[in-house]
C-alpha cells in the first residue's frame, strides 16, 4: 500500500518558491478520492500509469499511460481512476514563471486546461526531464538548475505535445456551470464556505431544488459532499504549510470541534490530519 495518501489539491507552492515537484504511487486497490476542485497554482500532472478519465475545461478524455495534463489556476477539474495501479509526477507552479520573455510566444498554449500525448521517443525524454527535475527540486527546491529544467519542460511540451479529442461539453460553457459562478467564485477565494444550501440557492436565483440538481450535475456530489471537501482540502494546505495548530485549523475552518475535524479528515484521507502534517514535511 502506499506510504502516503497523496492528491493533487493539498499542494501549494511554499513561500519563495516558484514551483513544487512530487512524485505520486499507488498500488492497485489503494484508496484514492478526487473531486472537482482547482488550485491557486498551474498544474501539470505527467502520468506513469493510468486508467481513468480527466475533467476540464474543454470536456472529457480517456487517460492512458504516459499521458500528460495541464490545469491552469483557477480552472475548475477533476479525476475519475480506475482501481488500478497508478503512479504520476505533479508539478505545480506560479503563473508568474510564464511570464519570462522566453515564453512570449508559446504562452497561449497554457491558457486553459489541455491533455495531450506526446510521440514515444519524445514522451520517454520528457520522462527523463521529469526525473532531472524531480531530482533536483529534492537537492535545491529554489536553485537555478530546477527551474531552468522547469523551462526546459514547459518548453518541451509547447513544442511536441499534441491535444487528445475530448469526448464531452466543456464544463465552463455549460449552462449549469454557469448558473452556478457566484458560488463557484465563493469557494475559488475563501478556504471555508460556509452558505447554506438555501443561501448558496438564492446566490445563484435558483430554488434549492433546482441548484441542487444542477449542482450535482455539475460537480458529481452533492453541495453539502463538495462544501466538506472544499473545507478539508483547505485543511490539507494549512497542515502542509502553516504552523497553526490542529485545533486553530478546526475552528478556522468551521468544524464543530477538533474531534470532529479529526474524524472527518481521517474520512477522507485515511490518515489523521497530525500524521498528514509530519508525513507532507517528510516529503
Amino acid at each position: 500500500m502506499a506510504k502516503q495518501q497523496v492528491y493533487c489539491e493539498p499542494f501549494c507552492i511554499e513561500e519563495s518558491h516558484q514551483f513544487e515537484i512530487h512524485h505520486v504511487d499507488y498500488g492497485e486497490n489503494d484508496p484514492y478520492t478526487c473531486f472537482m476542485h482547482f488550485h491557486e497554482v498551474h498544474e501539470i500532472i505527467i502520468f506513469e500509469e493510468i486508467d481513468g478519465h480527466y475533467f476540464f475545461s474543454q470536456g472529457e478524455s480517456q487517460l492512458s499511460n504516459h499521458d500528460v495534463v495541464f490545469t491552469p489556476a483557477l480552472e475548475t477539474h477533476n479525476f475519475s481512476l480506475t482501481r488500478a495501479q497508478k503512479s504520476w509526477y505533479i508539478i505545480q507552479f506560479l503563473p508568474s514563471v510564464l511570464d519570462e520573455p522566453q515564453f512570449a510566444s508559446i504562452r497561449n498554449q497554457f491558457e486553459h486546461g489541455v491533455h495531450w500525448r506526446l510521440p514515444r521517443q519524445k514522451m520517454n525524454q520528457l520522462l527523463q526531464q521529469t526525473r532531472w527535475l524531480y531530482g533536483a527540486y529534492q537537492e535545491e527546491p529554489t536553485g537555478i538548475i530546477g527551474k531552468s529544467l522547469l523551462q526546459l519542460l514547459l518548453m518541451w511540451l509547447a513544442q511536441y505535445a499534441q491535444p487528445v479529442t475530448t469526448v464531452a461539453q466543456p464544463i465552463r460553457y455549460s449552462l449549469g456551470y454557469e448558473k452556478l459562478a457566484p458560488v463557484v467564485d465563493k469557494f475559488r477565494h475563501r478556504a471555508c464556505v460556509e452558505l447554506s444550501l438555501v443561501e448558496a440557492a438564492a446566490l445563484c436565483h435558483l430554488s434549492p431544488s433546482h441548484f441542487s440538481r444542477q449542482f450535482k450535475k455539475v460537480f458529481r456530489c452533492n453541495y453539502s459532499q463538495y462544501q466538506l471537501r472544499h473545507k478539508l482540502y483547505s485543511a490539507a494546505r494549512l497542515l502542509s504549510q502553516s504552523s497553526k495548530s490542529i485545533t486553530d485549523i478546526s475552528y478556522e475552518l468551521g468544524f464543530s470541534s477538533p474531534s470532529h475535524f479529526i474524524a472527518q479528515f481521517k474520512r477522507q484521507f485515511a490518515q489523521t490530519p497530525r500524521a498528514f502534517r509530519s508525513h507532507s514535511r517528510e516529503q
